[in-house]
């Protein structure tokens, strides 16, 4: 019997990036009568078990509480001893370890290295496969790099499911107009005097019928600013759920939408984890090329400032130069689909669909300043990942002798599979 084991402790959006990874081992432990283990945070133990039923969910103190000391902290570790012992007393023939977190390399030491990936434990250092490694150096350049991050976890397996095979297609549901209010990061999304001119747009765009708000209790203060900036007409169709949903909740509020406007957000995975269509804003550090909305059918528009993509980390000194075109009359314009009208500089409008690598934005309108480099980079990593041939780097933009190192090529330590490695 096959056994895995996918240890993924991150935030609700990863929950539902690691679908692509999680089919394709469930596919294989259905062919083999094996069975697929998932390990996640606490408070995401009930939604993983609706989002993935055929997998066993483990519940772990992998995130931390406002206001808990260290002894309360400790005590949630002690209590999950019996979910620990449960899982080290089983054999998996594969360990993913998606995060780099103390939990997540915990848990990983307790197997044998030869079984795990991505992120593992050899010897007791902290070790990473080729896979992962070839992901760090691409980290030095991320505004030409092209990969999703469901697509990086997918290929840790060396059976990763066909990417239009992840997600349902994406169609309207029926539900009218949805909107994300905002995500962690309050600089990545839009505040409400530019979000109401998009939303008025769309609700009449699309008809007029219903708009729902989506957030925590949180951004319920913004739901509030946002209303207040809708017209009457638009502001009287509204539904306000900031803070009135648990996740199973936000995934019913969701599924039944006919489009979701969101920044980088777990609820916009959720909607293309739905098949619910997202038109999606891009600033700041948030990437789409990195973590846009999984499948075919979304809509992104990306701020390409040239100082973008930065870091979460660190303070901006531009001004937040890459929210500004978001405040531009013309995007209304573009999104009520008018084909006479300019996007504004500083944005490219894509379309998401999905090739033999994985997802991938497709430029429609706007000038993308890293098309080629991108370009590039897909046809290197679809040879290197998905092992597929006639995939033609553009422009002569070989980028093989950036990306790889003489460690690549050469035999590993005793102890680290050779499987996984180049």
């Amino acid at each position: 019997m096959a056994r895995f084991l996918v240890l993924q402790l991150a935030r609700l959006g990863d929950l539902a990036q690691t679908r692509r990874l999680l089919l394709g081992l469930g596919r294989q432990a259905a062919a083999l009568g094996g069975e697929v283990h998932l390990a996640v945070d606490h408070s995401l133990a009930v939604l993983a078990r609706r989002l993935y039923p055929f997998a066993v969910v483990h519940g772990l103190p992998a995130h931390g509480r406002p206001g808990l000391d260290a002894r309360a902290a400790a005590d949630r570790v002690f209590e999950s001893r019996q979910a620990l012992a449960a899982l080290a007393g089983m054999a998996f023939d594969r360990v993913f370890c998606l995060n780099f977190s103390p939990m997540g390399m915990a848990v990983a030491a307790m197997f044998p290295p030869e079984v795990q990936r991505g992120y593992r434990m050899h010897a007791g250092q902290t070790d990473k496969d080729g896979v992962m490694r070839l992901v760090f150096r691409l980290a030095r350049n991320r505004r030409g790099a092209g990969i999703n991050l469901a697509d990086i976890w997918a290929h840790l397996d060396d059976e990763p499911l066909a990417a239009a095979l992840v997600n349902p297609a994406a169609t309207a549901r029926g539900g009218g107009l949805g909107v994300a209010l905002a995500g962690r990061e309050a600089r990545r999304s839009l505040p409400p005097e530019m979000l109401a001119p998009l939303v008025r747009t769309l609700f009449l765009a699309m008809g007029g019928t219903r708009v729902t708000l989506l957030g925590t209790a949180a951004q319920a203060a913004e739901a509030r600013a946002l209303l207040r900036r809708l017209d009457s007409p638009v502001r009287e169709a509204c539904l306000d759920l900031t803070g009135k949903t648990d996740l199973p909740g936000l995934v019913d509020a969701i599924s039944g939408l006919d489009r979701l406007v969101t920044p980088d957000t777990g609820a916009m995975h959720l909607a293309a984890f739905c098949g619910v269509p997202a038109t999606a804003f891009f600033l700041s550090s948030a990437w789409c090329h990195e973590t846009g909305p999984y499948g075919a059918g979304h809509r992104v528009f990306q701020a390409v400032a040239p100082c973008a993509p930065c870091l979460e980390s660190a303070p901006c000194d531009q001004g937040l130069a890459c929210r500004a075109p978001f405040g531009d009359a013309g995007l209304p314009r573009c999104l009520a689909g008018s084909g006479k009208a300019l996007l504004p500089a500083g944005l490219v409008e894509y379309a998401t669909d999905c090739d033999a690598l994985g997802a991938l934005c497709r430029p429609v309108r706007g000038e993308d300043p890293t098309l080629a480099r991108r370009e590039a980079l897909r046809a290197f990593l679809t040879r290197r990942l998905a092992g597929v041939d006639g995939a033609d780097v553009p422009g002569g933009l070989e980028p093989a002798g950036e990306y790889d190192t003489e460690t690549d090529w050469v035999l590993p330590p005793a102890g680290r599979p050779a499987r996984g490695e180049w």
